[in-house]
């Protein structure tokens, strides 16, 4: 028999803060010495999210990958689309750093074919500038999701690329990383258009708040080595103007009496910047109230469109308009830019659709918010990639949709997944990763099957895998199936194999309090 609690401890120990801190202590103790016994150096299992899973970034984003990996990753030097609907814990966020991840192996040899990788996973600024343009009731945010449109993804889609290429040039100089480096002498091959296309993009699309806008793309005009003195023609005329009439007037001696006429000699000469400057500013004002995801000053934009040379600036794409043709013109230009500093394609990862605090979880938001990219003519770019990571609960959604709906987006051509499942073998070498990648021996590691007593067959460990049907679902019921068996045992007569009917109580447990939580009746 155990020997009982010592009650002189617990009353010593009795305030609120105290008490659970040790019981929480006491088991975590239990599980490091479990681990401990069978060569294990981490818990496996203790993260869910693999956003911060250290195991996963560390060990395991080259380890088991989904069953549909290939139809989902394609081929890098032949970028593809592909659609996903998965439930929450199935893995998105994990294989998005496994995309990544291959994406940047790849780059690393490919040279003049790399691809420059778009992370779409962070919606809030996003969002939350476009509320900001609202008025009255169309700041709820049901209403206010119905306005977003397929320019405004382009919109945010082009700030992530721009500014994370001029980070690269402007504050990545000395990383020579051949998966992502901007070499220096790939700048100077651009040509001149490129060079203006480039920095037109920047003074629209560039969001940084490390320094002022126009600081800024001063540093990276200067880096280009951009020539703009003709775009001082107006003012040097203007100024050579006043000096020359008034110092005729001085010397003729014509003050004051032509002094109205003087003056409207003057002005004469100022008038080609004067229009200049209303036009530029006109244009900011549009691009300003068109472009919704960020927050562009018009008087920073004029500022930073006045250092174009007046022929360089005309008949140039501005996303003036309340349309898509500009924001497809932009693109193919930020493409071109690219190709020149040796990225062949663009690949973009949209994931975490349900997390902004706008969209709240709500499956009807959701499909608001990502319904407008489901075009053909969007996903189907020349040169892009996009690999949509959505939740399951917009799969419903589909099903209701119009022929008209079909037709524009094709999505028998996107490399549809409906639903990301994992099978109980694909789980079962998942852990097997997690556990080798976590064992204290790498040339004799530890297996998921030793963890458990000899009448536990791989075939019941499968099948109980099969049943959770997702990794975070598994790895919250394994670290409660390590709690559930510590705690029935003591330091003094410990038991170092998990016995078949803790596992089946436990699952048991496990899935009566995921059906609660599904019904919102309960938290697991």
């Amino acid at each position: 028999m155990p020997d009982p609690p010592d009650f002189t401890i617990l009353h010593a120990v009795r305030q609120p803060a105290v008490l659970p801190l040790l019981t929480v202590l006491g088991i975590k103790m239990k599980i490091v010495q479990f681990l401990e016994h069978h060569g294990i150096k981490i818990n496996p299992f203790s993260q869910e999210d693999a956003s911060i899973d250290h195991v996963f970034s560390e060990h395991c984003v080259n380890g088991v990958h989904h069953p549909g990996w290939d139809k989902i990753y394609g081929h890098p030097g032949h970028p593809s689309t592909s659609v996903v609907f998965g439930e929450k814990g199935s893995g998105k966020t994990a294989l998005r750093m496994q995309m990544r991840n291959e994406l940047l192996k790849h780059n690393a040899t490919a040279g003049n074919e790399r691809s420059f990788i778009i992370e779409y996973d962070d919606f809030n600024p996003f969002l939350d500038n476009f509320r900001e343009r609202m008025h009255g009731r169309n700041r709820q945010p049901e209403k206010m999701l119905r306005k977003w449109r397929l320019w405004d993804h382009m919109d945010a889609i082009l700030v992530l690329g721009v500014t994370k290429l001029v980070d690269r040039i402007l504050k990545d100089r000395a990383n020579t990383d051949p998966a992502i480096a901007v070499a220096d002498e790939r700048l100077q091959d651009l040509t001149h258009n490129e060079r203006r296309d480039f920095l037109l993009l920047t003074a629209v699309y560039d969001r940084s708040f490390d320094e002022a806008p126009m600081r800024r793309w001063t540093s990276l005009r200067s880096r280009l080595k951009y020539r703009n003195w003709s775009c001082w023609k107006e003012f040097g005329i203007g100024l050579l103007a006043t000096l020359v009439i008034l110092g005729v007037t001085y010397w003729l001696e014509l003050f004051p009496g032509y002094l109205k006429w003087i003056s409207i000699s003057v002005l004469v000469f100022w008038l080609p910047l004067i229009w200049k400057h209303l036009r530029l500013a006109w244009w900011a004002w549009d691009v300003s109230r068109q472009l919704r995801v960020i927050d562009r000053l018009p008087n920073s934009l004029r500022k930073i469109l006045t250092r174009f040379p007046g022929q360089d600036i005309l008949g140039q794409p501005i996303p003036r308009k309340n349309r898509s043709d500009d924001r497809y013109e932009l693109l193919a230009k930020f493409q071109a830019i690219l190709k020149s500093l040796g990225f062949e394609h663009i690949i973009v990862l949209m994931d975490r659709v349900d997390e902004p605090h706008l969209i709240n979880g709500s499956a009807e938001r959701m499909k608001d918010l990502v319904w407008p990219m489901f075009d053909n003519k969007f996903l189907k770019h020349p040169g892009f990639g996009f690999k949509m990571l959505l939740p399951a609960d917009m799969a419903p959604f589909l099903q209701k949709q119009g022929r008209d709906f079909y037709e524009k987006s094709r999505l028998d051509k996107q490399n549809l997944i409906l639903s990301l499942a994992w099978s109980g073998q694909s789980l079962y070498d998942m852990t097997n990763d997690r556990i080798k990648a976590c064992s204290e021996k790498s040339d004799q590691p530890a297996s998921m099957q030793q963890l458990f007593a000899d009448d536990v067959s791989r075939d019941m460990l499968i099948d109980t895998f099969s049943r959770l049907r997702v990794p975070r679902h598994l790895f919250k019921f394994l670290h409660r199936l390590m709690l559930d068996h510590c705690s029935k045992y003591t330091d003094e007569e410990p038991n170092w194999k998990i016995a078949r009917d803790t596992i089946q109580t436990t699952l048991a447990l496990y899935l009566r309090d995921l059906e609660s939580f599904d019904r919102g009746a309960g938290t697991l």
